[in-house]
């Protein structure tokens, strides 16, 4: 009958009209996916051969389709906010159930684990000391202790020096760090012991002959050679500039730092592609590798989904690489609301894998993923919606003045 039909195009326009209006609502939820509805016909079973003439029995809702299409990314300045750009999900634990979102809105817990809205912990790989990175996914936790300090253990001094100026005899002008006279050229760096204190280590370039150079090295004002003696490199070049000895780094192994730090401490001086041009004396690289107790100011994420700590001391380490999930039916996922899914049979199994490696997309810190819902576009289907629904009922209504004539037949 007529009545069935239009029931259930009235039922189909208020489904549609309910998926329309979930999706405005959560026009301004962070990461949220609008779905669309769609209708299949409906013919009765006792109507099979029935051909061409066949009369259908209405519609039914044959699926609420997600459409996980890019959301546009807004930067928030917030470090923990990160967005998805490309495909792939979040992921999420929660006392072992797995849900996966596109929402990056995150902060810590009390105990430095990297959380969502509702308090479950985003899951990534593990990066050790070493820089190896964990095959398995695991909580990303922040902590919050000072980062070590790290002992001096190279020292890279590049320099020029200038080929004009005139030799010192050491015999007649012995070197005094305080005489000026007794050198040509100096430089200074911070260098750090084994409990991160810092010292200032000065270097010295005396010419003393042709293409042949004396390096003095003091720490703190101080001789560091062995028995406090002073503790001397000789540098040669070649006819072109270029250095000739020594090539490799050259080991000091005497200096005592004193402060309770590992005496005696070493460290290794590289120079490089130190020069003895005719132009001035210039420091082209001057670093070395230790640092100070650092305490963490804040957190940053690449592309590549490493998550750094920085430090006070301008160090950065690699935590954690942000886990990524994508499914090969995203479709089939089941929404568990939070703007979450989770995997079904239907979806497929979760392939996991670092931020921009097979099919996932990349990771932006300091954004978020923006609702896909068009306003303007939800609004034409809510009246198309209602249009239907209306039709319907005309439908219903028609067919009972129909039935009202029939009645009256006397």
């Amino acid at each position: 009958m007529s009545f069935n039909s239009a029931l259930s195009g009235l039922r189909a326009a208020s489904s549609d009209l309910s998926v329309v209006g979930n999706n405005v609502a959560n026009a301004s939820t962070v990461g949220f996916k609008s779905s669309r509805t769609e209708f299949a016909d409906v013919y009765a079973n006792s109507q099979i051969g029935s051909g061409s003439n066949a009369i259908g029995s209405g519609v039914v809702v044959s699926d609420v389709a997600q459409q996980f299409t890019q959301g546009s990314v807004n930067f928030t300045g917030n470090a923990l906010d990160m967005a998805v750009n490309g495909n792939g999900f979040f992921i999420f634990d929660n006392n072992g159930a797995t849900s996966y979102s596109r929402s990056g809105a995150l902060g810590q817990d009390k105990n430095g684990f990297i959380v969502n809205d509702l308090g479950e912990k985003l899951q990534g790989f593990t990066v050790n000391n070493a820089g190896d990175v964990s095959g398995s996914l695991s909580d990303i936790q922040i902590s919050t202790a000072s980062q070590p300090p790290r002992a001096s253990g190279q020292v890279t001094s590049q320099v020029n020096l200038q080929a004009t100026e005139v030799a010192i005899s050491q015999a007649v002008t012995p070197f005094d760090a305080t005489d000026q006279s007794t050198y040509h050229s100096a430089t200074s760096l911070a260098v750090y012991d084994s409990l991160g204190n810092s010292h200032v280590l000065t270097e010295y370039f005396i010419k003393r002959g042709e293409n042949d150079w004396d390096m003095i090295v003091q720490i703190d004002g101080a001789d560091i050679g062995a028995a406090g003696a002073e503790e001397k490199i000789d540098l040669t070049f070649n006819a072109d500039g270029s250095i000739q000895s020594p090539l490799n780094p050259v080991n000091l192994s005497n200096w005592a730092p004193g402060t309770g730090a590992v005496t005696p401490s070493s460290f290794s001086v590289d120079f490089g592609s130190t020069t003895q041009f005719g132009s001035p004396f210039s420091i082209d690289d001057l670093t070395q590798d230790g640092f100070t107790t650092g305490r963490l100011v804040g957190l940053d994420v690449e592309d590549g989904g490493s998550l750094f700590a920085r430090y006070t001391n301008g160090q950065s380490s690699v935590l954690a690489v942000i886990g990524l999930a994508n499914f090969n039916n995203p479709q089939g996922l089941s929404q568990s609301g939070g703007t979450s899914w989770r995997e079904t049979f239907t979806s497929g199994a979760a392939v996991v894998g670092a931020p921009g490696t097979s099919s996932l997309g990349v990771v932006q810190s300091g954004a978020l993923e923006d609702s896909n819902v068009e306003i303007s576009e939800e609004l034409v289907r809510l009246i198309i919606a209602q249009r239907n629904y209306q039709a319907n009922a005309k439908t219903i209504e028609a067919e009972n003045a129909v039935t009202q004539a029939i009645l009256n037949l006397r």
